[in-house]
């Protein structure tokens, strides 16, 4: 379950916290529970039957024997806050008591010790739990990061330090509901959620009003009826479609945070459980596929990634003037500086994917207030790609040297760039797909520039940029056998592996004609198709590994750019192919598609296997099929 910043993570069997090592009830990167256990001494609890929401318990009995009561346990998350009730029906004809009550357990452990192998030494923490004015309130403190995690039962329950009971007397053939309630501490006010709204310039700060779950089922229809008959799909998923929307949809307001320091803006966190914070290139992509249904998405993410646009040169976050936030975090590590998260830059995409969903974000709803109030901060975003190691030396490149992530694309692991032999490229590198985004970005912002701005010199000159940029490309990119390039080495090298970011490519128009053909033909291949949706690296390479996160798995979101990039590149049938297998893939999830699926065949009677550590939901997971009924 997601809400904002907030997840929880249960048990499989039941909705007990603490049955694996990341289970949890989190709030902003920080697990304010490890440990809510139900028990009921003298009793084995059965569950019967779990779904997100509820789960049905009865006590084991013997085979012949009627239970003599059953407990409904039903969930609810809010920001910051968990609530659980327990309703306990009896069955008796007479009253009877039962001693119902939660094991308790707060480590406050932060989200990166729990998805990394590093050990960080916390010894100096100091750890309370105190019952206060009839609640349970489990505190923590360490290098001025401060949390506390407070507990109320209702009716009023014995408070321990790891345990709240009720002694429950449940008249006949009737019921009793119990409640309790988890508040996760605030985050500690930091000087950029402070700062961020003096940061943008003046302005209404009004969005449009969301689009509500309910009306993705028109949505869904009009676009399968498009989508299908101009692609000519046989199979033609529509039932499918409209259900991966109305989730799609559904996921991403789960998922919407508050903008910092923007009031009544939102933005989207990138995914449950590890990244529901902002994320630069996740939060722009999602906002970009949903902007015909979701527009206030795109609104809050500029104008919150406006206000934390670089300003100095800051290799420790590999912060740059007019560069956009890669991520922010507010959990212990990033506070304490333990990890270089806080605020950091580490992303060489986000600052021309900004500049294209600021475009798009005006030719969708023809708004000219969010241009003209982030009309600076789009100029320092084209200074930023024109400056070193940027256009100027012509590609947008990234070190693989600095703190952080060694990759600052969206294939970020640390074995993601690669040669067709395995052999890992080295930087400065410049990525085939972050050149693309650089194209859309200079004609977008020309438009801008023509239509918004009033600069019609500066937008020759970015026309002319792009067209700089396009032939470059085609003569440093194109591998000997008509393919795309992966990336660029600090040699300059042509990095020869067969990868997805090709999609990407015929997306954003990059590729002329000819080039764009035979790479769609070759994209829509079967080793690069897994039957579910477009591997990352396609199939019989020696780096290909199907249950590899960025050389073999299969993200949806890449698929459905791959996708849109197929459609414009006149191969609709292709197009339509991938999309039936993508969608069908949703089915097996009722219509949630995950962040990544590993990128094993499809076999008949079969679904996908999913990959081992994939979130969900996750947002340019649950806009992808926006991106396919805008096509």
């Amino acid at each position: 379950m997601v809400a904002g910043t907030t997840c929880l993570l249960t048990t499989a069997a039941g909705a007990d916290v603490g049955g694996s090592a990341v289970d949890g009830f989190f709030v902003d990167d920080c697990r304010h529970l490890s440990r809510l256990v139900l028990w009921v001494p003298g009793a084995r609890l059965r569950a019967l039957r779990t779904d997100a929401a509820s789960t049905v318990y009865a006590p084991e009995t013997a085979r012949h024997e009627d239970p003599p009561y059953a407990v409904v346990r039903r969930r609810r998350l809010e920001p910051g806050r968990l609530v659980e009730s327990l309703t306990l029906t009896s069955y008796l004809g007479a009253a009877q008591t039962v001693e119902v009550g939660y094991e308790v357990a707060a480590d406050f452990a932060d989200q990166f010790e729990l998805r990394s192998a590093r050990t960080f030494d916390k010894s100096d923490a100091v750890r309370r739990a105190e019952v206060v004015n009839g609640r349970l309130v489990l505190s923590y403190a360490r290098r001025g990061f401060e949390r506390t995690t407070t507990i109320r039962a209702s009716p009023t329950a014995q408070l321990s330090a790891g345990r709240l009971e009720w002694m429950v007397v449940v008249p006949p053939l009737a019921s009793v509901t119990l409640e309790v309630t988890v508040s996760g501490g605030a985050v500690a006010a930091g000087g950029f959620v402070e700062d961020v709204g003096a940061a943008i310039a003046t302005g209404t700060g009004e969005v449009a009003g969301a689009v509500k779950v309910g009306d993705a089922a028109e949505l869904g229809e009009a676009g399968a009826s498009s989508w299908t008959d101009t692609a000519g799909s046989p199979s033609a998923p529509q039932d499918d479609l409209n259900r991966c929307v109305r989730q799609g949809l559904a996921d991403l307001d789960a998922l919407c945070m508050p903008a910092p320091g923007v009031p009544g803006a939102v933005v989207p966190a990138a995914g449950a459980p590890w990244f529901l914070t902002v994320f630069g290139r996740d939060s722009l992509l999602a906002s970009l596929f949903a902007l015909s249904h979701r527009p206030e998405l795109a609104a809050g993410t500029l104008r919150v990634l406006a206000a934390a646009q670089g300003r100095t040169t800051d290799d420790s976050r590999i912060e740059e003037p007019g560069k956009v936030l890669h991520e922010m975090r507010h959990g212990e590590l990033a506070t304490t500086g333990e990890v270089p998260y806080a605020r950091y830059y580490g992303s060489v995409d986000a600052t021309p994917l900004f500049l294209m969903l600021l475009a798009a974000h005006h030719e969708v709803t023809g708004d000219d207030l969010p241009a003209k109030e982030l009309e600076q901060a789009a100029r320092a975003a084209v200074g930023w790609m024109f400056g070193p190691g940027g256009l100027a030396a012509g590609y947008l490149r990234y070190r693989t040297d600095l703190p952080g992530l060694v990759h600052h694309c969206w294939k970020d692991s640390a074995d993601s760039i690669v040669f067709s032999d395995g052999t890992p490229a080295t930087g400065p590198i410049a990525v085939a797909e972050a050149q693309g985004y650089a194209y859309r970005a200079l004609l977008g912002t020309a438009r801008l520039a023509t239509h918004v701005w009033g600069d019609p010199a500066w937008a020759a000159m970015l026309t002319t940029a792009a067209a700089g940029l396009r032939d470059r490309f085609a003569r440093d990119f194109r591998l000997p056998d008509g393919f795309v390039a992966l990336a660029l080495d600090g040699t300059g090298t042509a990095v020869d592996a067969a990868a997805s970011d090709a999609g990407h490519l015929l997306w954003c128009g990059l590729l002329a004609d000819d080039w764009a053909a035979t790479v769609a033909d070759r994209l829509a291949g079967d080793d690069f198709f897994s039957g579910w949706g477009v591997r990352t690296l396609a199939a019989g390479q020696t780096p290909y590994h199907p249950m590899s996160y960025h050389r073999g798995g299969v993200w949806p979101h890449d698929t459905a750019i791959a996708v849109a990039g197929l459609a414009a590149a006149g191969r609709r049938a292709e197009a339509a192919r991938i999309a039936d297998g993508l969608l069908a893939a949703a089915s097996f999830g009722d219509g949630r598609l995950p962040e990544v699926m590993t990128g094993l065949a499809r076999e008949r009677g079969y679904g996908p296997v999913p990959y081992p550590h994939s979130c969900s939901p996750q947002a340019w997971a649950a806009a992808a099929p926006l991106l396919l009924l805008s096509l």
